[in-house]
């Protein structure tokens, strides 16, 4: 069943790459990552230079570590750990979540993400930009979800059994911003009167917010 599952989600790759990616120019474009060509994603490594290995990624069968504050764990498969992916839109992840494990709000700028839980039970939801509507719907095993490019959005699993999932998204490279770390983990930081007034919150909070989500500084 588990085998089944994830070919939904596979297959659902493909339909994201037919209907949002432009005709090819050419086969391929491998990514070269070592490039120091600044492009709007990777230049094409030399064709003579390509290899299997350049269109594979193995690791997906094993669950990830949710010993962590979230109890989850994300593991991603992309442009720069499947370099093959570069110019084709398409990429995916495997999710793993502890019990009552999250993952925080956050939102991927340049891509759709289609869910499908393959073991457990998730609560999906996002945000829209309307109203700030909130759309949230209970997901069991089998159970299809989509979070549309841009929104914030979150699963969480409201279980103590473990649950994973695997999501497809509609670009090679979707990008990733958790809100809690982008507002009080900036590098810079963003200054205190502006968090403490747009969240309402004493300037004192604010500092240790911003403590615990700063990483770099």
């Amino acid at each position: 069943m588990a085998s089944r599952l994830l070919f939904v989600a596979l297959f659902s790759l493909a339909v994201f790459h037919v209907s949002s990616v432009p005709s090819q120019l050419q086969d391929f474009c491998v990514a070269d990552l070592n490039s120091q060509v600044f492009v709007n994603g990777f230049v094409c490594k030399n064709p003579n230079t390509v290899s299997a290995d350049d269109f594979y990624f193995s690791g997906l069968d094993k669950a990830a570590n949710t010993s962590n504050y979230m109890g989850s764990n994300v593991t991603a498969v992309s442009v720069t750990n499947l370099p093959g992916l570069n110019t084709l839109g398409i990429s995916l992840t495997r999710q793993d979540f502890g019990s009552y494990g999250l993952v925080p709000p956050h939102i991927h700028p340049c891509a759709t993400e289609l869910l499908v839980v393959v073991e457990g039970t998730l609560q999906a939801v996002f945000i829209s930009s309307t109203n700030y509507q909130m759309y949230d719907k209970i997901l069991n095993k089998g159970d299809v979800f989509v979070f549309p490019q841009g929104m914030i959005h979150f699963q969480y699993n409201r279980n103590s059994t473990n649950a994973v999932a695997f999501s497809a998204m509609s670009s090679e490279n979707p990008g990733l911003v958790y809100m809690a770390n982008a507002a009080f983990g900036s590098n810079p930081s963003i200054s205190d009167d502006v968090l403490a007034k747009t969240f309402q919150l004493d300037k004192k909070t604010v500092d240790l917010l911003q403590a615990r989500f700063s990483t770099t500084h």
